[in-house]
């Protein structure tokens, strides 16, 4: 068992299945799956988060679009994709979430990319950044102090999601780009903690 394996057993698990419903072949997770055709499946048909919260990706190596898998049953790919901008039937990596804590989550938005113009500091949620004051429907870059978060490009969690956390890139995301693989606007409307 690798260290990283160790970090992680017991606090997270989550069980994959090749069919919908629940149905084909069956594997158990207790750390990253950097490509599910190593373990034999071509895709993920259903899934059961047991503990802790994960973050999917539509590619191998936690590439393309991200769902966020909290506890719970998703006997289809519309489970986990359906308030994403594009309906997308593929999750081939997935990976645990280890900074998630909905306590301690502190971040701040900056108006430009690497950190300049206006800034805003979060440590709730909020469906909405301009009925909060935030002047645009962009972020130009983003400060993960504690905690992990799901930013949305709608407002009310909805569109493109992106998962941004303390522990990944120093907590620093310095332009869209950064924010994943799938990025292609600056367009953030809408934030949300991620905990257990």
């Amino acid at each position: 068992m690798s260290q990283q394996s160790r970090k992680f057993s017991g606090l997270w698990k989550i069980v994959a299945w090749d069919e919908a419903d629940f149905q084909g072949q069956r594997q158990e997770f207790a750390s990253e799956c950097y490509d599910i055709a190593s373990c034999g499946f071509n895709n993920v048909g259903s899934a059961r988060v047991e503990s802790g919260t994960w973050v999917g990706f539509e590619h191998p190596g936690f590439q393309g679009q991200q769902f966020v898998l909290e506890s719970g049953s998703y006997p289809s790919w519309e489970a986990w994709s359906g308030n994403n901008a594009y309906h997308v039937q593929r999750m081939t990596s997935f990976r645990p979430i280890s900074c998630a804590n909905h306590r301690e989550s502190k971040m701040t938005i900056f108006e430009q990319e690497n950190f300049l113009g206006s800034k805003g500091e979060l440590s709730e949620d909020c469906p909405s950044l301009k009925a909060l004051g935030w002047k645009s429907n962009e972020v130009g870059s983003l400060r993960v102090h504690s905690g992990a978060w799901v930013c949305s490009q709608f407002p009310g969690y909805r569109g493109f999601q992106y998962v941004v956390e303390s522990d990944h890139h120093g907590g620093e995301y310095k332009h869209f780009r950064e924010l994943g693989s799938h990025a292609q606007t600056f367009q953030v409307q809408s934030v949300r903690r991620i905990h257990h």
